[in-house]
């Protein structure tokens, strides 16, 4: 009796949470009815290879990654979200790095590097990451923004593969 009680009570106080999936860091995929839309997000490519508007992406699904040269678990994720670029470019994902409080130099290495195929936004006071509402403190982050340019999911720590790939994969799948 006293077990299905407590199981009775854990039942209970389970149904009272949200009904969005999210874990001790604050990762969670935003249900359709509570996304809002991304903020304005443009810069500069690190590459030289021009400029990034948001904004220009809407009707496609985009990965935001928020990074720095300084952050291991940023370079343990690299192959990860390279990963998912090339398994989902094709149906219109497009992935954009930012990178946050950290100097030119190092970040240039660190994308020198990496290799990543996608471009990076050069971000030292971390004002973009702000609007977001990344703290510097919480790197990686990274964001998917939907195709109506709503964010649909928040990570709050470093990415893989089989995390990251289902995500973009059911966004892809909703019509908007």
């Amino acid at each position: 009796m006293r077990r299905a009680l407590v199981l009775l009570l854990v039942l209970a106080l389970a149904a009272c949470g949200s009904s969005t999936p999210k874990n001790a860091l604050g990762s969670r995929k935003i249900a359709v009815n509570e996304r809002v839309a991304a903020p304005a997000m443009s810069g500069d490519l690190m590459n030289g290879a021009g400029r990034f508007e948001l904004a220009q992406h809407k009707g496609e699904v985009v990965v935001v990654n928020f990074w720095a040269s300084y952050c291991p678990p940023c370079r343990t994720e690299a192959p990860e979200l390279e990963k998912v670029l090339a398994a989902t470019k094709a149906d219109g994902v497009t992935f954009i790095g930012v990178n946050i409080r950290d100097q030119k130099s190092p970040a240039e290495n660190y994308l020198a590097d990496i290799k990543p195929t996608y471009g990076s936004i050069f971000d030292p006071s971390g004002s973009l990451a702000l609007n977001f509402d990344v703290p510097p403190n919480s790197i990686p982050a990274t964001l998917v923004i939907d195709k109506a340019g709503r964010i649909a999911a928040v990570m709050r720590s470093a990415v893989d593969e089989k995390l990251l790939e289902p995500i973009v994969r059911d966004l892809l799948a909703e019509q908007g």
